[in-house]
């Protein structure tokens, strides 16, 4: 049976095996910080969001975000623009440039999932993806 230091060994050695601790670099091999590729993704995926709603989707305080959509912002990807009917809210969305960014990560993204769903067994697949949302919704639960 496992043991919660067997759970922190097999995440951490997932972690590396994926390159999700290279802040640097997307887990694909992309030149994007890791948080910067997750907020293409969710605008990439929705279109324009309200400011605290990407927070509240990228698990980040609202201070984080913010200096998040300004890295966006000056890299020419997003833009930010007041809500529609709250004065005080802010929409984000990509601009052109943001969507072919957004794109070619998603593209990155695929390939790499591709490859490496290739070699779990095809048998094992959706074991390994029960799993993954056993301990995804595990997580939310302790937070």
């Amino acid at each position: 049976m496992a043991d919660d230091r067997e759970l922190q060994e097999a995440v951490a050695r997932f972690v590396r095996a994926f390159g999700l601790h290279q802040p640097d670099r997307t887990p694909c091999g992309q030149p994007v910080p890791v948080s910067e590729a997750h907020a293409l993704g969710e605008l990439g995926r929705d279109g324009a969001l309200r400011q605290s709603d990407l927070a509240h989707r990228l698990r980040l305080e609202k201070s984080s975000t913010s200096r998040l959509v300004t890295q966006l912002i000056n890299r020419g990807w997003a833009e930010r623009t007041p809500a529609p009917g709250d004065g005080r809210g802010v929409l984000v969305r990509l601009t052109p440039d943001g969507v072919k960014a957004a794109a070619r990560l998603a593209e990155a993204r695929a390939a790499r999932f591709s490859a490496v769903l290739e070699r779990v067994p095809e048998g094992e697949r959706a074991d390994v993806l029960r799993a993954l949302t056993i301990l995804t919704e595990a997580m939310d639960e302790t937070q």
